[in-house]
């Protein structure tokens, strides 16, 4: 293993193989990894080539086995209650998919959900008796204002006579990226006796989450290609074993699903393990990589620890270098708990309307536009800084203003944040004279 290096862009260049020219300040979508993981990568991939038969068969369910046995600890977790999947949708439509609903039966879940997962509600709600009901949140917000409407959700929903199945949330959302309270919303969904689904895509390798196995949620799935340093795509999937019995099949069902009067598995593992053990012929090598990311993330950025805080305070850093630059401001709450994360949302310095006559009205300099070109502002933003820039920038119109969401990572530093606000008021200036519309 190499030697340590300093955060920024010496750890940049030693470690990861961006091409020189791109400035990545969104890692929280796809993520990134270093040349040391993406050589265990490659030589898993070698094994595979030199005896395909015998590497899927025989040595694939030790490495994945080695793999659950490293993330383990950051889950506070035993192994036997994880598994692997390609992504947290996956494990998503893993859980939704497995449980029966009926009549009166209602998910709920908040207005932040992530698009894929509120898709995969309504996809099944057209098969079943299954109701969605939506709790509308309004960031900034305090966590304690989310945990009582949750509960006037649930009461609500049981006077009118539902069954409150389940109730999906986030550790981290997408849109605006804010922390949840999901531990208090899993201890809130004990005392109701409700079902918790959390939605872990922005979660292990990005907050503190060694305390999931006493928090106990019922089924938890988070990414590692975002913040862990694997590549794509392999995500953790977290059942604890009151529950496992629930999980019937994989999606997609395979070799590991058994019919209800079968009880011997191979070499002993349990139901739920030998289920992910082998679904279908994918590229298995992400999820073998864990132990060298752990190991990288260990021996070369100091640990856990010193990842995030580095992660966590230069979002803070420079969310407020480029808001000062730009002129408006990040989104927080009194508390200041939302941004206890890698996440830093900047307003952009564009007015909107909602009503078409107001925005026609104002001068073109004073970039006041409509509502309903707020997608279309968004996309030409976003392709805008990709061509002209080489850079990806993660958009979003939320509550009638622009915002840029912007990641905190070890290969980045403030001058980064600095670079960005002068392309970002750039891109302002030509929205304001007509070139996104």
């Amino acid at each position: 293993m190499e030697k340590k290096v300093p955060f920024g862009h010496p750890m940049r260049d030693a470690h990861f193989e961006f091409s020189p020219s791109y400035t990545p300040l969104n890692h929280g979508s796809f993520g990134a990894y270093p040349r040391l993981v993406r050589s265990a990568q490659n030589e898993f991939s070698d094994l595979a080539q030199e005896r395909p038969d015998s590497f899927i068969v025989y040595d694939l369910p030790n490495f994945i086995d080695s793999s659950r046995a490293a993330i383990a600890p950051l889950l506070g977790a035993p192994i036997d209650d994880i598994v692997f999947v390609p992504n947290a949708t996956t494990g998503i439509n893993t859980v939704l998919r497995n449980l029966k609903y009926e009549e009166n039966d209602v998910v709920v879940h908040f207005s932040t959900i992530y698009s894929a997962c509120e898709k995969t509600l309504a996809s099944i709600a057209e098969i079943t008796p299954l109701k969605c009901h939506e709790i509308v949140l309004n960031y900034p917000v305090e966590d304690e204002d989310i945990l009582n409407l949750f509960h006037d959700g649930v009461a609500k929903l049981r006077k009118e006579g539902k069954n409150v199945r389940l109730a999906m949330f986030d550790t981290v959302l997408t849109f605006p990226g804010a922390r949840m309270p999901w531990e208090g919303l899993v201890q809130a969904c004990k005392d109701l006796s409700i079902l918790s689904l959390i939605d872990g895509a922005h979660g292990v390798g990005h907050i503190d989450l060694t305390h999931l196995g006493d928090v106990s949620p019922d089924f938890f799935v988070s990414n590692c290609y975002k913040w862990l340093y694997v590549p794509r795509g392999c995500a953790v999937f977290y059942v604890p074993l009151r529950n496992q019995h629930l999980i019937r099949t994989s999606i997609p069902t395979s070799h590991g699903y058994e019919l209800l009067d079968r009880s011997v598995f191979p070499k002993g593992k349990s139901p739920f393990v030998h289920l992910f053990e082998f679904v279908a012929t994918i590229d298995y090598t992400p999820y073998l990589c864990i132990p060298a990311a752990l190991n990288f993330r260990d021996k070369v950025c100091g640990g856990e620890e010193a990842i995030r805080t580095y992660c966590s305070d230069l979002a803070e850093r420079g969310g407020k270098i480029v808001s000062e630059i730009l002129g408006t401001g990040t989104m927080d709450n009194r508390t200041k708990t939302i941004t206890k994360c890698c996440f830093t949302n900047v307003q952009l310095p564009l007015k909107f309307s909602s009503k078409m006559a107001t925005a026609k009205s104002m001068p073109s300099d004073q970039g006041c536009f409509a509502e309903e070109d707020a997608i279309k502002i968004q996309k030409w933003l976003t392709i805008t800084a990709v061509k002209d820039f080489d850079t990806y920038l993660q958009f979003f119109f939320y509550n009638g203003a622009m915002w840029v969401r912007l990641s905190g990572q070890i290969y980045l530093e403030l001058g980064d944040f600095e670079w960005v606000s002068l392309k970002l008021l750039e891109l302002c200036n030509r929205a304001r004279i007509g070139e996104a519309t």
